[in-house]
This record gives C-alpha cells, structure tokens and sequence, in this order.
C-alpha cells in the first residue's frame, strides 16, 4: 500500500526554477529586495545577478540551465 501524498507523484518537478526576490545585502545589513540583470550568456544557460535594490551591492547570481541555446551569427 503506498501512502505516498497526491501532490507528490512520482517524476512530477513542483519546482523547476527559483526566482529571488529578497536576498541578504551586507552593506545594508538586511533582507531586501532584488533586481537581477543579465550577466553572461554561457554555453549551458544564462548567468543571471541580483542586485540590492536599495544602494546596488551584488548579493548573488544564478544560472538559467533551461535558457535556450544561442547561435552567434560572425
């Protein structure tokens, strides 16, 4: 008998991608919101940073594995 809750089925992903919206800044000392702007484009997905809304400071950065691939046209 499986007693395995509905929600959780087997090989379904809840949850894909995570989107920040207050991180920690140490210049201001406190959970604030983000802003995240384009970093890098890579191979393997696009390289995302967040930035204190607030007084600018980098407080993270994240990968998006699931951007599509780019092809660069010379």
């Amino acid at each position: 008998m499986n007693h395995q809750p509905p929600y959780r089925q087997r090989g379904d992903e809840t949850y894909k991608e995570f989107e920040a919206t207050q991180l920690y800044c140490p210049r201001c000392r406190q959970a604030v919101p983000v802003r995240s702007r384009l970093l890098l484009v890579l191979p393997h997905g696009d390289q995302y940073e967040y930035l204190c809304a607030y007084c600018g400071e980098s407080v993270g950065t994240k990968i998006d594995a699931s951007a599509k691939p780019q092809s660069l046209i010379l």
